[in-house]
């Protein structure tokens, strides 16, 4: 059945049905955005040029490991004359249609082009065959990286847009002095857990990034996709991990259905040991709601470091949260700074 409805969207983009409407006589460059963090920083480097039109087709806890590209997205695809996605396979419905655009013209950028090429893409561990696997995905939640994507971004967009070219690369400057700013905060904080303490549980494997970059490991019941499901074995896996280094605390993801992560700690409180649920969910694979903290990269990046140490500092771990740097923006709501344990 996905595969036949992916067959007819294919079919619409080559038979034409939608038409290409990218010139209809507007002007604009359209730019298509797959995911939420593509739709923020291609909005983010084009404020103040104009002639860029810029569509978002994933909304806030969309999994995109899942979702398929329904006729109107097509449609949106078709008339665009740039699609920016993040690339790895993270949208792996969507592989068939981006090569139909491609050979009608199409300009199709990825994300996760320029980091790859730098050589800090991580790959995903396979244990039974002791090797690395395919790429993970989710590069974006190393601040890091996610500068390399901006200034890469930046100069895509520069080169089709010359004249408005100096804007464009003045927003991403300063973006990028954003994006230390909110690395070296978030270290801070999550190098004040104790080494030995430093687990993030969730439910699928979407945190080795975030991890490497903070000094943290990962553990994680399902794989990098949501696609492969969780099994028993899986769930008695981690249980056994959480209970043999003792970790205090499992996260569920705001993407991802809570009912693994549900089973794991019910079988952990079982068997006697002292485990909570994170705080609030976990940003994974998509953004929050538009128009809050956590709707825009650097409030979702942020709120999940909020959340990992406001749940150790529940559980009894001495942390330290340290104070939101005055420049940084969006600074976030007193919701998120209180929480009750």
């Amino acid at each position: 059945m996905k595969i036949n409805r992916i067959l007819l969207l294919l079919a619409l983009v080559l038979s034409g049905v939608f038409g290409v409407a990218a010139d209809d006589g507007d002007g604009d460059f359209k730019i298509v955005a797959t995911t939420t963090q593509a739709f923020d920083l291609a909005t983010i480097l084009t404020d103040g040029a104009d002639g860029f039109a810029i569509t978002g087709l994933m909304g806030a806890g969309v999994d995109p490991h899942l979702y398929q590209p329904t006729e109107s997205d097509v449609q949106a695809m078709n008339e665009a004359d740039m699609l920016i996605y993040s690339g790895l396979n993270l949208e792996g419905q969507f592989d068939t249609v981006f090569e139909a655009l491609r050979e009608q013209g199409t300009l199709i950028y990825a994300l996760s082009r320029p980091v790859k090429s730098a050589g800090f893409i991580i790959g995903a561990f396979e244990p039974e065959a002791e090797v690395m696997g395919a790429d993970d995905p989710h590069f974006w939640f190393d601040p890091r990286n996610w500068e390399i994507t901006t200034l890469d971004l930046a100069e895509t967009l520069a080169e089709i847009d010359e004249a408005q070219a100096e804007i464009i690369l003045e927003n991403a400057a300063a973006y990028v002095e954003q994006l230390r700013l909110l690395y070296d905060w978030a270290d801070e904080g999550m190098r004040s857990v104790p080494g030995n303490q430093r687990y993030l549980v969730t439910s699928h494997d979407a945190f080795q990034y975030f991890g490497a970059a903070f000094g943290w490991r990962m553990a994680a019941i399902q794989g990098i996709s949501t696609e492969e499901e969780a099994g028993v074995g899986d769930i008695q896996d981690t249980v056994r991990f959480v209970l043999n280094n003792d970790i205090p605390v499992l996260f569920v993801e705001s993407s991802v259905p809570p009912n693994v992560v549900n089973a794991a700690l019910e079988a952990v409180t079982s068997a006697g040991a002292a485990a909570r649920l994170g705080v609030r969910e976990l940003y994974s694979d998509a953004m929050g709601e538009p128009d809050t903290f956590g709707g825009t990269y650097i409030g979702m990046i942020a709120e999940n470091v909020y959340i990992v140490l406001q749940s150790y500092q529940c559980a009894g771990v001495d942390v330290v949260i340290p104070e939101w740097p005055e420049d940084l923006l969006p600074a976030p709501d007193e919701s998120i700074l209180e929480v009750e344990c």
